[in-house]
């Protein structure tokens, strides 16, 4: 009896040991199927939103900085499995007379001024680079380094758009800022030391490191006195590193070397930055070795008829570029014609409509319609690499649109409508088949059209082109009366068919 009992327990203990894994697996398996499932819901939500008309156009804007002398305001990347490469779109307004702070971003910029005049202060190689710049300059702000504006224009305010580099940032945001210049707001980096550090590093006292680090309280933008005399930062980092302290410890009221032990002030540093000596009221272009600015209105335009032009910036004109890998654009379009419909094989790009209206039309893969929009100035869109689009100025006026490429390569768009579309270069029987129509209606198709890159519309074609335009309607009346003949012969030979 005991055996049994013992031998009963022993297969009691395996029935228990089978059903408590068979219960893991069973339970395994179940989480296994609700994970399937939720990504498989994910994944039909992502459809839909995909699906979405409005998808194309960038709305999440979020305003970063705020105050009375200017704003900075970032339109994030949407969030994009088909997006080969996430770049956030930033606008920068500055009053006149106003600085943007010395700081350093995680995150690499592409400016490029919309309105205004500005002076960029950037350390570049360990030397103070200045460039003063204009309306339609390209500059680089390399991730990492100090820089600071200044709106230098008489009585303008300053307009910036910029691209904001997402590739090398560590932050979750939009982007992070390290303020160099600050107080209580912004905070500067250096309160983050510990005081004894901070006034042996600058030999200052205690009262006077407090005082200077709680005296900013305007923001990152704030107005300055004069935008013209040089900049407090300019004339601070031109002084060598190891010379900074001693440097201000040693200047009196005069601007002239004092005893050492004599008491520093905030005094003597606004004296030793600002000077009363010999002012430069010039306007000074360039300074230091960091790489030119390039201006896109100089530019010869890459492309140009009588319905508008285009320019294209790439790392071959402009070689800044080539270390962000971003490439830059420029298209104007007079009112009513259209930049063919064409794809883009190496870049997604964002536009930026700076002028007019116009509408964005994109193309999803399947052949439907992914977007079909009116946008207007301040709008801005976004379209993934290999989707067919175009766009179409309106009627009342020129539609003039900047923006962005994912690539500092040149990009050689191809065209699927005008004179020089890929049609034209694949021109064989092939096509004609692939239409399902003779090669005399493909001739006809491409031969229509005599404009490339940027098209007319009908209702602006040039006189001399009304010939041409009753030639196309008659083609199209025969045309609808050839389709008419076959549709009924079709339809003969269904009837014989059936009977």
């Amino acid at each position: 009896m005991k055996q049994r009992a013992k031998m009963w327990k022993k297969e009691a203990l395996v029935m228990l040991l089978i059903i408590a894994v068979l219960g893991n697996a069973i339970g395994i398996k179940e989480e296994a199927e609700a994970a399937e499932e939720e990504e498989w819901w994910r994944e039909r939500e992502e459809e839909r939103e995909f699906r979405s008309k409005e998808r194309f156009l960038l709305e999440d804007s979020k305003r970063v900085i705020e105050t009375e002398a200017g704003e900075m305001r970032v339109i994030r990347s949407p969030a994009s499995r088909i997006l080969d490469r996430p770049m956030h779109i930033g606008f920068i307004t500055m009053e006149p007379k106003s600085l943007f702070v010395p700081q350093y971003l995680d995150s690499s910029l592409i400016l490029f001024v919309r309105r205004g005049e500005v002076k960029v202060g950037l350390i570049y190689k360990d030397e103070l680079a200045e460039r003063r710049m204009k309306g339609g300059d390209v500059y680089r702000i390399p991730a990492g380094s100090v820089f600071y504006m200044v709106n230098v224009g008489e009585g303008q305010r300053l307009q910036i758009i910029c691209s904001i580099d997402k590739s090398e940032s560590l932050s979750y945001g939009t982007f992070q800022s390290f303020f160099i210049g600050g107080g209580t707001y912004p905070v500067s980096v250096l309160a983050g030391f510990d005081q004894d550090t901070l006034a042996t590093a600058f030999n200052v006292s205690y009262t006077e490191l407090r005082r200077i680090l709680s005296r900013q309280r305007q923001g990152p933008i704030v107005y300055v006195s004069d935008t013209e005399s040089p900049g407090v930062w300019s004339k601070f980092l031109q002084v060598k590193d190891g010379d900074k302290g001693n440097k201000i410890a040693n200047i009196n009221e005069d601007g002239k070397e004092a005893e050492k032990n004599k008491p520093w002030s905030w005094r003597n540093l606004v004296s030793l930055i600002f000077g009363n000596e010999n002012r430069d009221k010039t306007k000074r272009t360039r300074t230091g070795k960091s790489p030119d600015s390039y201006n896109l209105y100089d530019k010869t335009p890459d492309f140009s008829n009588a319905y508008g032009w285009s320019v294209a910036l790439d790392e071959h004109e402009y070689s800044p570029l080539g270390h962000s890998g971003i490439g830059v654009y420029l298209v104007n379009l007079t009112a009513g014609s259209m930049m063919a419909p064409h794809i883009n094989p190496t870049a997604a790009e964002y536009g930026i409509v700076l002028r007019g209206t116009g509408t964005i039309q994109i193309v999803y893969p399947n052949g439907t319609s992914a977007m079909d929009t009116e946008v207007t100035e301040g709008d801005v869109f976004w379209v993934p690499r290999y989707f067919p689009f175009c766009q179409i100025a309106s009627r009342t006026g020129p539609f003039e649109f900047f923006g962005f490429t994912t690539s500092s390569r040149r990009n050689r768009p191809q065209f699927l409508a005008g004179a020089n579309s890929i049609f034209h270069t694949l021109r064989s029987p092939a096509v004609a088949t692939a239409f399902d129509i003779t090669e005399d209606d493909l001739d006809r198709l491409l031969s229509a059209q005599y404009e490339v890159v940027i098209l007319p519309s009908a209702e602006i074609a040039p006189p001399h082109k009304e010939e041409e335009k009753r030639r196309r309607r008659e083609e199209g009346r025969r045309e609808r009366e050839r389709e008419s003949e076959r549709e009924r012969e079709e339809e003969w030979t269904r009837r014989l068919e059936a009977f």
